[in-house]
C-alpha cells in the first residue's frame, strides 16, 4: 500500500514538472488513504465554538471527502475546513483549479496558502456554489482574492503550499462533499 501512495505522488511530481499542460491534472481522488494527506481545522485552535468533521467516504462507485459541522461566529469564530499540503508546487503556467462537489445548497470555498501566506489568517479565497447533484467547477486564480492587504492581488501557481475546503464566515450547518481535486 505505502508502494501505491509513493508511486502516485511520484507520477504526481513527474507530471506536475511538464512543462505544457494539455488537460485536466489529478491532485486528489480521494481513493488512496487520504487521511494521511488531509487534516480537519476548526475555529477552536483560536478559541471559537464552530464544530464538525471530515470523513473519508468509499459509496456510490466513488471516493470522496464528507465534510459536516456547525459554523457558528460566537467568541470571533466562523470556520471549519479540511486543509492538505501540497507535495509540490503546481507548475507555473497552471490557469485554475477544478473540483467536482456536491453538498446542502450552501456557499463554500477553497483557500488557497502559498508561500506567502506567513500568518495564519492570510490565504487566497475562490466561493463555490454546492448542489444537491455532483457538479464540476473550475476556479481560475483569477477568481482567488487575497485575505488581506499585505498579500498579492492574486496567487502564483507555482507558489501554492495547501488547499482547503471551507465553510466560512456565517451561523450555518455545513456539509459539503468533494471528489476530485485538479489542476488545469
Amino acid at each position: 500500500m505505502k508502494l501505491k501512495i509513493v508511486l502516485t505522488v511520484m507520477a504526481s511530481l513527474a507530471v506536475w514538472a511538464s512543462p505544457v499542460i494539455a488537460e485536466d491534472v489529478l491532485i486528489e481522488n480521494f481513493e488512496v488513504q487520504p487521511e494521511a494527506r488531509w487534516q480537519f481545522i476548526a475555529d477552536t485552535v483560536m478559541g471559537g465554538v464552530s464544530t464538525g468533521q471530515v470523513e473519508f467516504v468509499q459509496g456510490e462507485g466513488n471516493a470522496y471527502a464528507h465534510m459536516t459541522g456547525r459554523v457558528s461566529t460566537q467568541n470571533n469564530g466562523g470556520f471549519i475546513q479540511f486543509r492538505m499540503e501540497l507535495p509540490a508546487p503546481l507548475p507555473k503556467n497552471a490557469s485554475g483549479l477544478r473540483l467536482v462537489v456536491r453538498g446542502n445548497e450552501q456557499p463554500y470555498f477553497v483557500h488557497l496558502r502559498t508561500s506567502g501566506t506567513l500568518l495564519p489568517w492570510q490565504y487566497y479565497q475562490a466561493g463555490v456554489e454546492a448542489t444537491q447533484e455532483w457538479s464540476e467547477v473550475r476556479l481560475p486564480f483569477t477568481d482567488f482574492k487575497a485575505s488581506g492587504r499585505l498579500l498579492r492581488t492574486k496567487p502564483r501557481p507555482e507558489t501554492l503550499k495547501s488547499i482547503g475546503i471551507v465553510a466560512f464566515g456565517r451561523d450555518h450547518q455545513a456539509e459539503i462533499d468533494v471528489r476530485e481535486i485538479s489542476y488545469y
